[in-house]
């Protein structure tokens, strides 16, 4: 608990800024729009690296050398293919479920066939992980050709990861300059410390569930508007607005509503979150290539009405984060809305598995504790004794 000004003890809702543990594997400075991959920042990442790289960055806390890089790079590729058990899933269930839900019962089922599942050596963990990496885009993309009547395409492992996703999604190889953009967004989404799906992950490895349970339960977290679905009510929001003429009137008329927007504010940062910068540039870029750019347009305006209204009523800043712009990249990629958070999720994979092994592995835990919060119950007390038990044929 935290104390205010008038010593009366209050709540930390929703444990903001409560240090639960420590990590080695990301960090925010809020006040500084800063975001740190186990001590790269994340702008080097963008400009420099790959999702695979980074990718064994999050996973080793190293960058590798080339014959590394090489032979995680041909892990990945060989754990792309799914079950066939799991395929013939999917062509049962109903076309009118959410990606979402679909990617979280899949990934409950790799644990069965997963020969390893209850190894809990540190190698076995870090292949599960390559197993989830290289196999939620596969799962990710069959789904969307199963439910649009469509024969899912089989791993290109000649591609990289994001031009590799893409590819299954439409059956063409993707512009080589879709798939660098791709690429960068996976890079951004990878990790962000203990936001609500990470931390479910490591609540659930600290209970020694495996890490199929861990992330089943985070994707679950991830579904969520107020964290990965954010995305996709973004492009809700676009798609009602339809114009940059009117998003003036539509934001007024929503702050004056007391009602959020969309993509903008955030938890941790109190400045600009690095991520929505470089992700609206990527819109940007997109919508030239596209010629789509009025979805750029768009956001831009919804963010500078939004930041300007929302200073002149309550006299604070506010700024974009990673949802206001990733919308639009996604949308003019050609993805479909409701794949956006499971897309999300693609790239979150590594992040939560990092996490997990860290969890289960922390140095200054080998064992680690069981997550356990306090509450304060505020329900009826009627002594120690409890309330008195009616027979049910006595209460009237």
């Amino acid at each position: 608990m935290v104390k205010n000004n008038s010593s009366a003890e209050t709540k930390n809702i929703g444990l903001r800024g409560v240090t639960v543990a420590d990590t080695k594997i990301c960090g925010i400075h809020g006040e500084e729009g800063v975001l740190i991959y186990r001590g790269f920042n994340i702008n080097v990442l963008v400009r420099s690296s790959t999702y695979e790289e980074t990718s064994f960055l999050l996973l080793n806390g190293r960058l590798p050398d080339k014959q590394e890089f090489e032979q995680f790079k041909a892990a990945l590729s060989r754990y792309r293919q799914v079950p066939d058990g799991i395929i013939q899933s999917l062509r049962i269930k109903p076309r009118t479920a959410h990606p979402m839900d679909v990617l979280q019962s899949c990934i409950s089922m790799l644990a069965g066939y997963d020969t390893k599942v209850r190894d809990e050596s540190r190698p076995a963990n870090v292949e599960k992980a390559l197993r989830l990496i290289s196999a939620t885009p596969t799962l990710v993309a069959a789904w969307e050709r199963i439910r649009n009547g469509q024969e899912p395409v089989a791993p290109d492992n000649s591609l990289g990861h994001a031009a590799n996703f893409l590819y299954m999604l439409t059956g063409n190889a993707p512009h080589p300059d879709t798939a660098k953009d791709l690429d960068i967004c996976l890079i951004l989404h990878a990790d962000h410390s203990f936001n609500a799906s990470t931390f479910t992950a490591r609540s659930v490895a600290s209970t020694r569930a495996h890490m199929y349970a861990a992330v089943t339960a985070a994707i679950g977290a991830l579904m969520g508007e107020l964290h990965g679905g954010a995305n996709e009510q973004v492009m809700r929001m676009l798609e009602e607005i339809g114009a940059a003429e009117k998003v003036d009137d539509w934001v007024k008329a929503r702050l004056a509503a007391g009602d959020k927007i969309m993509g903008m504010g955030h938890a941790v940062y109190r400045t600009n979150d690095p991520r929505a910068l470089v992700l609206e540039q990527l819109s940007e870029r997109l919508g030239y290539r596209t010629g789509e750019t009025k979805w750029h347009r768009m956001s831009r305006r919804i963010e500078e009405t939004t930041r300007e209204e929302f200073y002149r009523m309550k006299g604070k800043e506010i700024y974009p984060n990673v949802d206001m712009y990733s919308a639009s990249v996604y949308h003019q990629m050609g993805i479909a809305t409701d794949l956006f958070t499971p897309v999300f999720a693609v790239s979150r994979m590594v992040g939560w598995c990092a996490h997990v092994i860290e969890e289960k592995f922390a140095e200054a835990q080998p064992k680690p504790a069981i997550y356990r919060p306090a509450a304060d119950y505020t329900g009826h007390y009627c002594g120690n004794e409890g309330c008195d038990y009616l027979p049910l044929d006595d209460r009237s």
